[in-house]
């Protein structure tokens, strides 16, 4: 069985065509991706939202909760013959992009892509990723979250994804029958975004409870079906067009109309927001092996279990990986794992360890206590 580590994300990546006529201004829970940042929690607000972000109104002298982030990953081949799922962890963005990007603090990127009909689309779009969105002329830089940044994000990382999908259109060495899906979650200050095409799925844990930022877009998802039908698609035994087990997916040009047509097959991600509090623990990124096997509830029992013993976000990861072969999965699998740690705001002051008082026997008192107690 071929196990794979961590995966970091190093090298810039070719240019690919920009897209016409995306208006900045759109943003709406199927038009914006969000990216999923490193940890950020802050503000006591714990729904999820698409809505712009608003700055905190509260006395400057409360200390602001700043999150850090670490993450692990790991990937197994499982049943199947070939690997076909990739990913990217960033932890600090800020260093991967360099000193002259600014962004705000902390800055943290993932993604997992799973790749059907080939490796091909999966590699392309993983190889691509960084430039497509961050080096995106448009991309907002700046140092502050405010809701003209979120606006800002958000289209650039819809952009991002339907640029991949027309890149692999018009690269002729990846094949018309290859495609990928794509979650990607971007982290930036205390604010977390997750922008989905397929069924990769992106779980936070507050409390010890699942938070699901993601939703899968399958055949039996309920909307995805409607708008399926509505652009001239089907659904045969749980199968777009009685092929592909997915309704969003980049690439796939063979199942796709021309681009600007109405498609029953979309790269148009979903997009969840969240602003991260001190309750929030971690999250937890998978492919489809991981869910066919697994309910939310259930990955988040496994990593907090994992971190209460271990405290390793890349052990966890294995240890989900593992779980879903146990359970005799039949996909590949891939797990990330972001754990969100507070940061240690002033020193603890030391206290004193107690004095304690010894006394000690003379030989003669040891003896009579000794007779003593011997009857």
């Amino acid at each position: 069985m071929v196990a794979e580590a961590e995966v970091v994300f190093q090298q810039s990546l070719p240019v690919v065509l920009d897209i016409d006529g995306v208006s900045p201004a759109v943003i709406s829970p199927l038009s914006s991706p969000k990216l999923g940042v490193r940890r950020s929690t802050a503000s006591v607000s714990g729904g999820l939202s698409t809505s712009p972000v608003q700055e905190d109104e509260c006395d400057s002298s409360i200390p602001v909760y700043i999150p850090t982030i670490r993450s692990g990953s790991y990937a197994d081949i499982g049943p199947k013959r070939s690997m076909e799922d990739e990913h990217i962890c960033v932890d600090d963005l800020s260093s991967q992009l360099g000193c002259l990007f600014e962004l705000p603090k902390p800055s943290a990127f993932y993604a997992v892509f799973d790749g059907h009909g080939g490796s091909e689309a999966a590699t392309y779009v993983k190889q691509n990723a960084i430039r497509l969105l961050f080096e995106d002329d448009k991309f907002p830089q700046t140092s502050e979250v405010n809701s003209v940044y979120v606006e800002e994000v958000e289209t650039s990382l819809r952009n991002a994804f339907l640029q991949a999908d027309l890149a692999l259109a018009e690269d002729c060495s990846i094949s018309s029958s290859t495609g990928t899906t794509a979650l990607a979650a971007l982290i930036s200050g205390r604010i977390l975004m997750v922008a989905n095409a397929g069924d990769c799925r992106a779980v936070l844990c507050r409390k010890g409870k699942a938070i699901e930022m993601s939703h899968d877009h399958r055949p039996i998802n309920l909307p995805e079906r409607r708008r399926v039908e509505e652009s001239g698609g089907v659904i045969e035994d749980g199968y777009l067009n009685g092929e592909l087990s997915v309704t969003r997916a980049l690439g796939d040009w063979d199942m796709k109309r021309p681009h600007g047509s109405k498609s029953p097959l979309i790269s148009e991600p979903e997009i969840k927001q969240i602003t991260l509090t001190e309750d929030d623990e971690f999250l937890v990124i998978g492919c489809d092996g991981i869910w066919d096997v697994l309910t939310s509830q259930e990955a988040v029992g496994i990593v907090k279990r994992g971190l209460n013993r271990h405290d390793d976000p890349a052990r966890c990861a294995r240890e989900l990986v593992m779980e879903a072969l146990r359970l005799n999965t039949f996909d590949n699998l891939t797990a990330v794992v972001v754990c969100f740690v507070t940061v240690d705001r002033e020193d603890e002051p030391v206290v004193p360890l107690e004095k304690k008082r010894c006394c000690s026997l003379t030989p003669e008192a040891f003896r009579s206590l000794r007779n003593l107690l011997d009857g």
